[in-house]
């Protein structure tokens, strides 16, 4: 049973998560732990086979764990939920419907005591927001990529969830188009204050987007290795965010992890300390609180 009684919880917790797909194989991750504070956007990169889909597809409800679990708002997660929106790289637009037919879908399962008219106008609040409005009408077939994802954005956010998962949701993107999107993205989730939790390959889109990015180790026995804080302002643009020179500290911390730290985590084994180190680049980098029964200090250093 996890816990769930501490008033200072954050809104979603992850505890001791574990994933092992074969009694003769090491687990894909294991003993991963983290929490999100509500109103959070929550990066986190690693190289493929580490298990971030995985994660995602827990906290979604969509996969169970070996072990450990979740927590989101005081209740342990044990399955789907309309209060967990999810877009995948694939935007999974029913092909047979209108653009604002599909976000409908959404609606009524959220709200199945509404008539049409106030699904649809609901619906098209949420159009407006990632600026499709004029393609209500249309049929994902007449939509290029970047506007069907930027339906299924529409649709996730339309049940208004408490918190919204994204896997790789820009990837197959071409850079200008991911770019608008990201923008959109921004503009929403700081009118809405959404709670955010994305898988990116993206350095530099962790930067633009995330308050906080998870680093993961190489699997097997993969786990979260650091928290890196985003210390630029939270309101960053694409067009200024490069001239600032804290922009280039994150980003060769970032890169460096996935050159060469997180395989050099992975050689060391399963043995170290399951915290994550929190880190700051150009600024303080301390590791979690040491054992309480411990007369240590926590270990404080510099990152050039």
């Amino acid at each position: 049973m996890l816990n769930n009684e501490s008033s200072n919880a954050p809104f979603m917790k992850v505890e001791g998560l574990t994933k092992q797909y074969r009694a003769d194989l090491p687990p894909v991750f294991e003993n991963i732990n983290f929490g999100i504070q509500k109103g959070e956007f929550v990066c986190i990169i690693g190289h493929s086979g580490c298990g971030k889909s995985t994660i995602l597809n827990v906290i979604a409800g969509l996969e169970e764990a070996t072990s450990g679990g979740v927590i989101m708002g005081g209740k342990e997660i044990s399955g789907p939920s309309l209060d967990r929106g999810v877009v995948f790289q694939s935007h999974a637009l029913l092909p047979w419907l209108t653009v604002e037919d599909n976000i409908a879908f959404a609606v009524r399962s959220r709200h199945p005591e509404w008539n049409r008219k106030q699904v649809l106008e609901h619906a098209a609040k949420f159009l407006d927001l990632v600026g499709l409005k004029s393609a209500a009408k249309k049929k994902p077939s007449e939509l290029s990529g970047g506007m069907k994802q930027r339906v299924g954005i529409a649709r996730a956010f339309s049940v208004e969830p408490k918190m919204l998962l994204m896997d790789e949701p820009f990837g197959a993107l071409d850079a200008l188009t991911r770019g608008v999107i990201q923008d959109e993205l921004l503009k929403i989730c700081g009118a809405t204050k959404q709670t955010v939790f994305m898988i990116t390959h993206d350095v530099d889109e962790s930067i633009l987007l995330a308050d906080k990015i998870m680093l993961m180790s190489n699997g097997p026995h993969a786990k979260v290795a650091e928290i890196v804080i985003n210390t630029l302002p939270r309101e960053r643009s694409r067009e200024t965010i490069h001239h600032d020179p804290q922009f280039y500290r994150i980003r060769n911390h970032l890169v460096d992890f996935l050159v060469r730290r997180s395989k050099e985590i992975q050689q060391c084994g399963s043995a170290q300390n399951s915290e994550p180190l929190i880190v700051r680049p150009g600024l303080e980098e301390s590791t979690p609180p040491p054992d309480p029964s411990k007369d240590q200090k926590p270990k404080i250093r510099m990152v050039n």
